[in-house]
């Protein structure tokens, strides 16, 4: 007697695929293999953030992505920020987040709640509903295994270089020993990373998320880095969406400030990562679900793709 598939859970309303023929849901199925057949027992390295980290049904979506990508031989690793959860929690305890140039300026006592609210809040839900989707996760700090070296970050004026601004325990890359994830991946886990890392005094960092997973694609020579967004992927000047791009495509929207504000950072992770060895940067739109699963299993763009070359 064949097992029940487990129901899913109530509030996840599963779309309604009878319209579809079984020739056509084969097809679609068909479409995957030679996606999975190539990305066999590669690394994915996945942003999670945005929409898709907020909104209840977006969140399980991206747990069952997750879950098949491992399930059919790839290994994903999830990198997650919380900017908002960050500040929510600040504000419980009565402080207003202060930034500058973009950058959150973190005290010992902003600190100590951004660690709490990354690797413990953030973190272990994440892990929660990967798990409860049926996967293996694991979350990790950069302290785990000695995963991120950091150094307290210099940031200069942006208009006067010659002076800094002290943005407190905000941490740069100093290097990264990825020894800890690929025992984890090897071992059918999927590693849930929260960007903190330590320095040489054993002080603590909080790091950009999109450089964490800029640079854990790099050291963990992944196939793909996937950073999910609240935005299509990058526009041009006209409003629309550029799907496919190299590295020297993307220098020159930056040189004509075509992308300008708050996708600088983002997309800046993500050309150094298509610059040093990763083969295809994607950013995509967190808002659709199952963005990710589309966006690296058919040939439909769901996003920018950045490619090393």
């Amino acid at each position: 007697m064949s097992a029940e598939p487990p129901a899913r859970p109530s509030h996840h309303a599963s779309p309604d695929l009878s319209h579809i023929a079984p020739r056509d849901k084969a097809e679609i199925l068909a479409e995957a293999l030679p996606y999975i057949r190539r990305f066999h027992g590669k690394t994915i390295v996945i942003k999670y953030g945005g929409n898709a980290m907020t909104d209840p049904s977006l969140q399980q979506d991206f747990a069952e992505d997750v879950v098949l990508l491992k399930l059919v031989g790839m290994n994903p690793v999830v990198v997650h920020g919380g900017g908002p959860q960050i500040d929510e929690a600040l504000a419980k305890v009565g402080k207003k987040g202060t930034f500058i140039q973009g950058m959150r300026v973190t005290d010992d006592e902003t600190m100590e709640v951004v660690e709490w609210v990354l690797a413990g809040q953030v973190q272990q839900d994440i892990v929660g509903l990967i798990n409860v989707a049926g996967g293996k996760a694991v979350g990790l700090t950069g302290r785990d295994g000695g995963l991120i070296r950091a150094r307290k970050l210099k940031m200069l004026d942006k208009n006067d270089p010659t002076k800094e601004h002290d943005v407190g325990q905000v941490g740069e890359i100093e290097s990264i020993d990825p020894s800890v994830v690929k025992a984890l991946q090897d071992d059918q886990f999927i590693p849930v990373i929260s960007p903190l890392g330590f320095g040489a005094s054993n002080e603590n960092y909080n790091i950009n998320a999109d450089v964490v997973a800029g640079k854990l694609a790099e050291v963990l020579k992944a196939e793909k880095l996937m950073m999910l967004t609240n935005t299509p992927g990058v526009l041009d000047k006209q409003g629309n969406l550029l799907t496919n791009l190299s590295a020297r495509e993307i220098d020159e929207l930056f040189a004509d400030g075509t992308i300008s504000g708050g996708m600088l950072p983002k997309i800046a992770s993500a050309l150094d990562a298509a610059k040093n060895g990763v083969n295809t940067v994607h950013i995509i739109d967190g808002r659709v679900p199952h963005a990710m699963l589309l966006e690296i299993l058919t040939e439909q763009a769901y996003g920018t793709m950045i490619r090393s070359h």
